[in-house]
């Protein structure tokens, strides 16, 4: 762990109920670990978030960081463009992972300036973007207003932009699901959570994540009208698209 990261424990001591997941102060205060241990590739999807800048940002125009959490794609991006008029927003409904998202970025040298915002991103204007990112953000939508939000982001995007969409999936085959699941357990158990941590946590997970499978997400993607649409990660049950207009 970096200096200063605090371990997850927030499952390690067995609850009487569990309460939904929620992005709190908890949370925050784990986040980086919680997504290191939990997420397999992490920091290669983060990675590859500042070379999908490199490749389609553009000057004079905006870059959309939905549900940016503690900020590492805003900060990927940011490191790896230096346009001018270029601006990204950061997004996240959760106060408190704004107000770690602020206290680091006060911190983090870049040229382009970065907009924090609390809010949900369906009620946020996005206009002239040539990239949007929403890593593990679109998993805790309601299954019915997925495809309006996508189409909104697609409508504010330039003619030549891009939508990242990272998310955990779902095995349309059954068997397959629960192969690719037991084994994400395992990797979760080598990573240092025991059987309650990961008992509890599903539980918490269970009412709040709205999964779809890869296919599913893919046609989407290219119902809504984007042009090209390819997953260019996966490991396990994490996948991540990359959708030009």
């Amino acid at each position: 762990m970096a200096m200063n990261e605090k371990k997850d424990t927030i499952y390690a001591s067995e609850m009487s109920k569990v309460e939904d997941f929620a992005f709190d102060r908890n949370v925050a205060d784990v986040f980086d670990d919680m997504l290191h241990r939990s997420i397999p590739g992490y920091g290669a999807i983060i990675h590859q978030m500042g070379s999908f800048a490199a490749r389609y940002v553009g000057p004079d125009t905006n870059v959309y960081d939905l549900g940016c959490s503690l900020g590492a794609a805003t900060f990927a991006v940011r490191s790896s463009v230096n346009l001018p008029g270029c601006q990204i927003h950061a997004v996240d409904l959760s106060a408190d992972m704004i107000a770690r998202f602020k206290q680091r970025l006060s911190r983090h040298v870049g040229v382009v300036p970065v907009t924090a915002h609390c809010m949900d991103v369906a009620d946020l204007n996005i206009e002239n973007a040539s990239l949007v990112i929403m890593n593990f953000t679109l998993q805790f939508i309601d299954f019915e207003k997925k495809e309006q939000i996508l189409q909104h982001i697609y409508d504010g995007m330039t003619s030549d932009g891009a939508l990242v969409l990272s998310e955990k999936v779902v095995c349309d085959d059954p068997a397959e699901q629960q192969f690719i699941e037991s084994t994400y357990f395992d990797l979760k158990r080598f990573n240092g959570y025991n059987d309650l941590e990961i008992s509890q946590k599903r539980n918490a997970l269970e009412n709040v994540l709205k999964l779809d499978s890869p296919s599913m997400h893919m046609s989407r993607l290219r119902k809504i009208g984007f042009s090209r649409v390819s997953e260019w990660y996966r490991n396990l049950n994490f996948a991540s698209f990359i959708a030009e207009k």
